[in-house]
């Protein structure tokens, strides 16, 4: 839209056009209130996409206050492009997940790659090189063509940006369930490592000092991509396609090493990345971080397209951009720098002493508003909270069973489930081992990545089992914690804290908001006793289609340090006579749970039980004995329950094990009972093991024999299968079902 055509202020007012920017009739009139009259066309825009749910957190920041944010090794908590945890030698881990769910439900590959892209500026932004890339995916069932495209187009989106930009995509997770077939779930992670003196921050400080913009032009993608991210899903939604960026991972590939070079210079002030909400967000936010102010003059932006009005150019979330604040007179070095990599970079502003965000094109203002208002200043609402029904309902319910007369076939076909199959098909098509610190590769437990020149590595995760949440969304949030925290001890690695992506439906549903304030309430008390900090995150709300909403799907993703190389620590057997242990006992947990959902179609009952206190003392049990070389493999039982994990164990081995099953055989096979593991110790490790860790039990001994074979304590045979035919069929499910042309 050109100048001339913008709606005055009183027409915004009389005809509600501010409607259509997903702003409220009540935060109209605050805005009113603010500004003392009318906002013109600009400025709505500018409150618009800044009181968007996606940037101000409005129906969120209420409950988001209760996660513990502090540690003794916490640098940077929540309210920086990322969170920075200390890990020795000067050195810090500096790590972030964000969400792209909406854009990728219409416009999956480049949705997914700009995914990547944008976490990607939020670590370097920090003055960290980005290490590794990790994501969380949810689709609907894989039989659907829409999902089939849907989930294709995604990965191959992720790995388009995230092979040619040259970070390692290390792993992640996918899950496939009907709550997702219209709402896709495209949550990206991005890990970095710093130095104490290179961290950079997003501040706006000194008037007088220059603002300079770097990067890609400015163009007419992503305007209001924030507002699309803060609305549910419909048959209108693919009108939306403009809201979605496209990425140009070569473009960021060059921003990236300039920026590793310009966060060295003194003469840099402050440096944030043009997110969510573009220009608008990372001139507010700074400024208000500084409490100081920003004028600009719009002609001097570097612009793709002619003509373009004051407000396409704020609220365009053209990707690879950033806004640097630098010294006055200082500027030639940031020019040289940029102008080495090939880079714009104009001086479009300056910082002032007034607190406002100041706005001048063809020579008359365009805006003038308090940064504060804007990045600050946003409603907070604390909507209605209502217990369903259903979920008291089903916590009177009598425990689910499974009808299993076959044990080898159920084994078979849980394995076939494409949440538990191998995701080999996904992590195949990302390249991995860029830049050779890959330590262990996608499929086990946690990812490991080495720091180079130093005798340490880092775990990372992401993790939710979202099926556990939506039947009782309290124990599922302690759930989505421990399993993350496992499958960081499981690597070796002691947790050290986490960042998140909150995946709700539409939050001014009560029942909906109690799910939201429930997870909360789970997450933290775990978060409290397994002593991980949460140092940033993102909330996704809104996502629900004509037919629901998603499961509350609150991901996780965790990262530990491995102290030694030594203690690297992967989940498959390794060598014939090692003794396998099982840790914790199965009770009657299966709701929710796969075979549930693999037998009946859906999940109902109630979320398996969490004793958090044991889930601590097994955790930090079964990590002594990983760092006293005691332990040759260690994996956590989750979905599938115990047979599926002693399985996995053996798959790319050539080896077989044979275990003897205590108590109820089904519980014991097929339950998701928590805090649970699959050890294997050397014989002479034995004794000491059992001392280490008390709750392990010695269930019988990896075969050189390629067979799985578990009996029951009077040696019944339970279960006997080739390892290479269950591996063959946990192998072959998803490529088959994406070939398939049902």
């Amino acid at each position: 839209m050109s100048l001339l055509l913008e709606p005055s202020a009183e027409q915004i007012e009389q005809e509600k056009i501010y409607q259509e920017m997903g702003v409220k009739d009540e935060e109209f009139e605050m805005i009113k209130k603010i500004l003392g009259r009318l906002p013109n066309y600009t400025e709505i825009g500018l409150f618009s996409v800044m009181w968007s749910e996606h940037c101000s957190y409005k129906h969120s920041k209420a409950q988001l206050k209760k996660f513990p944010t502090e540690g003794e090794r916490v640098l940077q908590g929540p309210g920086e492009g990322a969170g920075i945890i200390d890990i020795g030698d000067e050195q810090a881990v500096v790590f972030k997940m964000e969400s792209h769910n909406h854009p990728s439900a219409i416009e999956p590959y480049q949705g997914a790659a700009t995914g990547v892209g944008g976490i990607l500026r939020d670590v370097f932004s920090m003055g960290a090189r980005p290490v590794a890339i990790m994501n969380s995916l949810r689709f609907g069932e894989l039989v659907k063509p829409r999902v089939k495209y849907l989930f294709e187009e995604v990965v191959a989106g992720i790995a388009g940006y995230g092979n040619c930009i040259g970070v390692p995509t290390v792993g992640g997770e996918v899950q496939f369930d009907p709550s997702y077939e219209g709402n896709p779930l495209v949550n990206a992670m991005c890990v970095g490592l710093i130095d104490h003196k290179d961290i950079q921050k997003g501040i706006a400080s000194g008037a007088g000092n220059t603002v300079i913009y770097v990067g890609a032009s400015t163009g007419k993608d992503g305007i209001h991509g924030a507002t699309f991210a803060s609305e549910e899903i419909s048959d209108e939604s693919e009108s939306k396609r403009p809201s979605v960026q496209v990425g140009d991972p070569f473009m960021e590939k060059l921003l990236l090493e300039a920026c590793l070079e310009l966060v060295k210079c003194e003469s840099l002030v402050g440096i944030q990345d043009m997110g969510a909400a573009g220009l608008t967000s990372s001139s507010a936010e700074m400024a208000s971080k500084a409490g100081s102010g920003i004028e600009m003059n719009l002609d001097t932006v570097p612009q793709r397209e002619l003509n373009m009005s004051p407000y396409e150019m704020m609220l365009s979330e053209s990707q690879e951009r950033m806004l640097l604040v630098v010294k006055q007179g200082e500027e030639k070095e940031i020019h040289d720098i940029c102008s080495h990599w090939g880079l714009h970079s104009a001086e479009i502003g300056r910082v002032i002493d007034e607190q406002r965000l100041v706005l001048w094109h063809d020579g008359g203002k365009v805006a003038d508003v308090p940064v504060d208002a804007l990045a600050e200043d946003a409603p907070v609402y604390y909507p209605e909270s209502r217990e369903p029904e259903a979920f008291r309902k089903r916590q009177q319910q009598k425990a689910w069973r499974p009808d299993v007369s076959d044990a080898k076939e159920t084994l078979t076909d849980l394995l076939k489930q494409p949440t538990i199959a191998s995701k080999e098909w996904v992590y195949d098509q990302y390249d991995y081992m860029v830049r050779t610190n890959t330590a262990v590769l996608p499929g086990s437990d946690a990812a490991v990545l080495r720091v180079r020149g130093k005798d340490k590595a880092l775990a990372m995760t992401t993790d939710c089992n979202a099926r556990y949440l939506g039947l009782d969304p309290e124990q599922g949030g302690k759930i989505v914690i421990a399993e993350a925290s496992r499958n960081i001890i499981c690597s070796g690695g002691l947790p050290l804290g986490l960042t998140d992506c909150l995946n709700y439906g539409n939050p001014e549903k009560p029942e909906i908001y109690w799910q939201f304030e429930k997870s909360i309430d789970g997450m933290t008390e775990a978060c409290k006793t397994l002593e991980t900090p949460v140092i940033g995150g993102n909330v996704s709300l809104y996502n629900e289609t004509q037919n629901g909403a998603i499961y509350p799907t609150p991901v996780v993703g965790m990262v530990g340090l491995i102290k030694e190389l030594a203690h690297i620590t992967t989940q498959e057997f390794k060598q014939p006579g090692d003794a396998v242990y099982i840790i914790g006992e199965a009770g009657e947990d299966f709701g929710g749970s796969e075979i549930q959902e693999m037998q009946t179609g859906s999940i109902d009952g109630r979320a398996p039980n969490l004793d958090l206190d044991t889930e601590y003392r097994r955790q930090r049990d079964v990590l002594k004995a990983i760092q006293e070389g005691m332990v040759q493999s260690a994996h956590d039982v989750s979905e599938g329950g115990l047979a599926v994990a002693i399985a996995e164990s053996t798959f790319g081995t050539g080896l077989g094990a044979e275990a003897v099953i205590a108590g109820d055989v089904i519980d014991e096979l097929f339950a998701e009972t928590q805090s649970r593991y699959v050890i294997s110790v050397t014989p002479e490790n034995r004794k000491a093991f059992e001392q280490t860790v008390p709750d392990a039990r010695y269930a019988g001994r990896v075969t050189e024999e390629a067979t799985l074979h578990l009996l029951k304590e009077s040696g019944e045979t339970i279960l006997q299968a080739s390892a290479k035919e269950l591996e063959n069929a946990w192998k072959g499910a998803i490529p088959c079902l994406v070939k398939s042309k049902a």
